[in-house]
């Protein structure tokens, strides 16, 4: 019998992990053997399942049938460059493997080896690489083949950018076969390999029979436009096999209350355009007034996911509360974290980060609006590849920075990860040709730029060059989901060591790394000055995303750079909560700004559940001034 495969996909913040996690747990209790995997740097595997995990198969507790991985980037590259260099190391001098390796540790290994790792679980039904090995006790109880494997994948913007690989690590490794032999992976001859095993993922991927794309969305314009744009990208790639969740529906329950019973009527008209526009194989999910945590709730909702069950189990999980009287964190004075959004008498870079979904870009688009029409210049950017900035602002926004039209001050830009790699291409080989570079090297810099890895390196480039412009008052950053931010930030120690190309090949290449550390140098010690720069770790008061922030923030210590603010999104209104569903979630709400506030010691900005989507300026404009003041 051949495995099942399904992904989980769809916007960050749409509930992917809880889904998967839900249809793991109902599979296993069928019988199936169930193996789930996650793909994404910021895994929240282990806090849905309340137990450790980490990078390998590991059984989940009280669950026969159910086992679960958390793919580690940073062991994922290490196992890769060993098993890539181990037979260059038994017929090369020390001497030339030591030039491979430091070619073999710039950022696109580290994408690889992710994705490489990822394939094993697609490669034949055999069981993965890793329990190849001598089994461990714990490893021994893994099946040789798996029922149903389920991806638990990041946001759509960094999925697509994965599915993509195959293909263009297929044709980077064939033309540097017939080339110089030399790729950013090492020799090609000694990566053939894995070609043949990302061609192999890719028909399985392509089999309709075998594998399946669950798109989880909320009844929202901006998640489904983010589903229609995926499915659209994966039907060029050939895979065709979809299926959705349509989650958070406000239960008939909640309707009682007139900001939900607004939200309803948005949703409804929502939940017809996805009828409409989406004509694929669907359920839906009522949203629930406490979280999904633990394999017994994981339980409860798969009765009302696969069964259309909802009532006393899910409402019994989390009983109807009274909102503590003074209870959660209390917003602070707009005084207090105004200091930490405005310039001092040079450019104030601000960063909004967190988990996928939180709304990150809501926060910024607010924040830049509202510092605009204070009168300082600024410029609101995101590094999402993702991007929604046009959606919330509601006008086009395009690579260059360009003013917004109807407020005074304020201009946008999106990084374009293709747009950006396609004009640093030509600039290096332009300037190569300048320099007065033999053909032969212009053809070796054409062949390793040709490679995935650069639009990643062009991306970051476009960052550096944003953030170093002194023209601006106020640059406001609407970063990527937290892993990829944390990635992003980590690339240009790896960037020095990069061979031949550099990230700037101008001149030779030791000047090219001197150019490179003093801009990266100068963009860090900005993060790292609080009267420049400011971290500001958005999230639901929700335990996911605080322990997600709090694992960013703990990272970012370890470069020096301490956050300046927490946004606290979506958070009920207290004069709201006049039912017991919303007694019960507020309830929960206040338990988790508490927790907020003991866990991150900087003023929590608060920004409210509105009755309907944030969009257009309007709303940007009134929203700003009920969170930072008139």
């Amino acid at each position: 019998m051949s495995t099942e495969y399904l992904f989980f996909s769809g916007k960050g913040g749409v509930g992917k992990t809880s889904m998967a996690c839900t249809t793991a747990v109902r599979y296993a209790d069928e019988g199936r053997r169930t193996l789930i995997v996650t793909t994404d740097p910021a895994s929240n595997l282990a806090d849905v399942f309340e137990q450790a995990i980490g990078h390998r198969i590991t059984p989940i507790e009280g669950t026969p049938n159910l086992w679960a991985m958390e793919i580690d980037p940073d062991l994922a590259t290490a196992e890769y460059k060993d098993r890539a260099l181990a037979p260059i190391r038994a017929v090369f001098p020390p001497e030339m493997v030591q030039v491979i390796e430091e070619q073999m540790s710039g950022p696109c290994t580290a994408e690889v080896a992710a994705f490489d790792r990822f394939t094993d679980f697609l490669a034949l039904d055999e069981r993965p690489a890793s329990c190849e090995k001598p089994p461990s006790a714990q490893e021994a109880a893994v099946p040789e083949q798996f029922d149903v494997v389920i991806f638990d994948t990041a946001p759509t913007g960094h999925t697509l950018r994965l599915l993509e690989l195959p293909f263009e690590w297929s044709r980077s490794i064939e033309t540097a076969t017939q080339g110089s032999g030399q790729t950013c992976l090492g020799p090609a001859a000694a990566i053939q390999e894995s070609k043949r095993k990302y061609e192999h993922a890719m028909s399985v991927l392509r089999d309709a029979q075998r594998t399946t794309f669950i798109f989880v969305l909320h009844p929202e314009a901006i998640a489904i436009k983010e589903t229609r744009r995926t499915i659209g990208e994966l039907g060029k790639l050939g895979i065709r096999s979809f299926r959705l969740i349509v989650n958070a529906i406000i239960p008939p329950e909640a309707a009682d209350n007139p900001l939900f019973a607004a939200r309803a009527k948005m949703q409804e008209r929502y939940l017809q355009q996805i009828e409409a526009e989406l004509p694929y194989p669907s359920r839906r999910m009522h949203l629930l007034p406490g979280e999904i945590k633990g394999v017994e709730r994981l339980r409860q909702v798969g009765v009302s996911l696969f069964e259309g069950a909802v009532g006393a189990p899910l409402l019994a999980a989390a009983p109807p509360q009274q909102p503590t009287a003074g209870g959660g964190a209390e917003a602070p004075a707009p005084a207090l974290y105004r200091a930490r959004l405005m310039p001092n008498g040079h450019t104030r870079t601000l960063f909004f980060a967190g988990k996928g979904g939180v709304g990150k870009t809501v926060a910024s688009c607010v924040t830049a609006v509202w510092l605009a029409r204070q009168g300082y210049r600024t410029l609101l950017v995101t590094t999402d590849p993702a991007a929604h900035l046009g959606d919330v602002l509601d006008v086009p926004v395009g690579d260059q920075p360009a003013p917004v039209a109807g407020i005074s001050n304020l201009w946008a830009a999106k990084i374009d990860p293709k747009a950006a790699a396609e004009a640093y291409r030509a600039r290096i080989l332009a300037d190569a040709r300048k320099q007065g570079r033999p053909p032969e090297a212009i053809k070796v810099m054409a062949e390793e730029l040709d490679s995935p890895c650069t639009e990643e390196m062009a991306a970051f480039d476009r960052f550096i060059d944003f953030a170093s412009q002194d023209s601006w008052q106020v640059i406001v950053f609407d970063t990527a989901p937290t892993g990829h931010t944390l990635r992003l930030l980590e690339l240009p120690i790896d960037w020095s060591q990069q061979l031949e190309v550099k990230v700037f090949a101008t001149v030779d290449s030791r000047a090219a790394d001197d150019v490179a550390k003093q801009r990266f140098g100068q963009v860090i010690a900005m993060m790292r000055d609080p009267e420049r720069s400011t971290f500001a770790f958005v999230m639901y008061p929700e335990a996911t995303p605080i322990l997600e922030a709090y694992r960013a923030a703990q990272e970012l210590r370890t470069v020096g750079i301490e956050p300046g603010l927490v946004v606290a999104n979506q958070v009920l209104p207290a004069d709201q909560c006049s039912t017991p569903f919303a007694r019960a979630r507020r309830a929960m709400q206040e338990r988790y700004l508490a927790e907020m506030a003991r866990r991150f010691t900087v003023p929590i900005v608060q920004i409210p559940l509105l009755p309907s989507e944030v969009k257009g300026l309007p709303m940007l404009i009134r929203l700003g001034e009920q969170v930072y003041g008139g």
